[in-house]
């Protein structure tokens, strides 16, 4: 598909954007939070259904939920590939992250709101935006196709919870690794790097979260009658965690690398710290480049505390603390070996001989790197540069998605590439989460010119 018959797929596209605003209305209303301590859990399901039939509408009929062994339901919809052509594996998941602090978000959570151009909700653009690219884009391909066959077989698969990385769906792979087999795999849940940027994500770090445990008193003790001898289990956390990181920010998990470069695509310090909303005057940490520290280097977070909040608390010596930590790995490490470092690193530097338990999470994803230069890798970047008009960029990814590593060893003759709708600005896993309606039409009509040039 080339000259008038892009341009006729790219007004099929714009005048299908108002049914993508209607679906993702339906969808962002969905609270399909995977934790049912949260949200009940037929909010996901509900996701779930919704989402088989709307791609069975387009073509996908083999449409079915597939129980998986975190409780989740993987959506899975096929179209049989025609003789000798490709079979495309489009990802992205409906569950979503918990809205955080409702009270910060400046329009309904859970009802998607357009304001200055972008459309508000949890879940917009992680990933039910991706999710309504997908469909938009099979929508105006087979509008363009006046009934015919689709050109190559496709398979979409939408995870039930990725987010809580529960591993159903990459079980599922495993036990069952025809369901997913594909030739070409879109993993829709990655971003530009700016937005109208075309950008292919190369590289994702691994993940894996660990609960950590101090106690050193059999209960809480005045602060005035012990205080200054009596070992505080908070203050130990404190003490503890703060060996984690240098006095520049640097991770400093012993046994660790943490001085890998980034040789790729740079990324400018001011627009960091625009995209991350850091405030003036306020340092960014670490030494090297913006690139080395988030797509290249191990980063540690400590994402959660279980201490006293400050209204309500006494003047008492904890008995306990808890904190939960997030380890980013960068590909060329193992998760494994990583959480193992971290581990015995804790381990090597509690304070005051108090009692310490690490509990390492289910579901620890291990980092991934993209091959370039196959013929599917050129025929989305000529897709990309033909819907945006300007050259592809490739860049890392901080975050992670551990199907890909599943899927790279399933199917290792796959070409897996990553694209989406999440550009910085779009706050994903923050109050006031958006997406720009422009990145889901860019992109629904790059993948649509993938799918209809792919096998040409």
């Amino acid at each position: 598909m080339t000259g008038a018959g892009v341009e006729q797929l790219r007004s099929r596209v714009k005048a299908l954007m108002p049914q993508a605003e209607s679906d993702l209305r339906t969808l962002v209303a969905m609270r399909s939070v995977a934790d049912p301590r949260q949200f009940p859990p037929q909010e996901c399901r509900a996701a779930a259904q919704w989402t088989a039939d709307a791609f069975a509408a387009v073509g996908l009929t083999d449409a079915a939920l597939y129980d998986t062994a975190d409780g989740s339901a993987a959506v899975v919809c096929r179209y049989p590939a025609p003789a000798g052509a490709p079979t495309v594996l489009l990802y992205c998941h409906y569950d979503v992250q918990p809205p955080l602090d409702e009270a910060a978000w400046t329009s309904p959570v859970w009802a998607l709101t357009e304001r200055d151009g972008r459309w508000y909700g949890r879940g917009a653009a992680d990933c039910k935006g991706n999710l309504v690219m997908h469909l938009t884009a099979l929508r105006a391909l087979r509008e363009s196709l006046g009934g015919n066959p689709f050109p190559v077989g496709i398979t979409l698969v939408a995870e039930g919870a990725e987010e809580i990385g529960g591993g159903g769906l990459e079980q599922l792979v495993r036990d069952r690794p025809d369901l997913l087999r594909a030739d070409t795999v879109i993993i829709g849940d990655a971003g530009n790097f700016a937005l109208g940027v075309p950008t292919l994500t190369e590289t994702l770090r691994g993940a894996a979260n660990l609960v950590v445990t101090v106690e050193t008193l059999r209960s809480a003790q005045h602060s005035g009658s012990y205080g200054g001898a009596a070992p505080d289990a908070l203050t130990a956390l404190i003490q503890l965690l703060s060996t984690l990181h240098d006095e520049h920010g640097n991770t400093t998990i012993d046994g660790m690398p943490a001085d890998q470069r980034w040789t790729g695509v740079q990324y400018p310090q001011e627009q960091f710290r625009a995209d991350a909303e850091v405030l003036d005057g306020v340092s960014l940490i670490g030494g090297g480049t913006i690139a080395d520290q988030i797509w290249a280097r191990p980063a540690v977070i400590v994402i959660g505390i279980d201490a006293p909040p400050v209204i309500g608390s006494a003047n008492a010596l904890q008995p306990s603390a808890r904190a939960r930590l997030n380890l980013r790995v960068p590909p060329g490490q193992d998760t494994g070996e990583a959480v193992r470092a971290l581990v015995e690193h804790l381990h090597a530097h509690v304070p005051w001989q108090a009692k310490l338990t690490v509990e390492p999470e289910p579901g620890a994803g291990e980092p991934f790197r993209s091959r370039s230069g196959g013929p599917a890798r050129a025929a989305l970047e000529h897709a990309l540069r033909e819907s945006y008009g300007r050259a592809v960029t490739t860049a890392g990814q901080g975050g992670s998605i551990p199907l890909c590593t599943v899927l790279a060893d399933t199917y290792p003759e796959a070409e897996i590439m990553l694209i989406g709708v999440e550009e910085p600005g779009c706050l994903i896993h923050a109050p006031n989460e958006s997406v720009d309606p422009s990145e889901i039409e860019h992109l629904a009509l790059a993948e649509a010119l993938f799918l209809a040039n792919l096998h040409a």
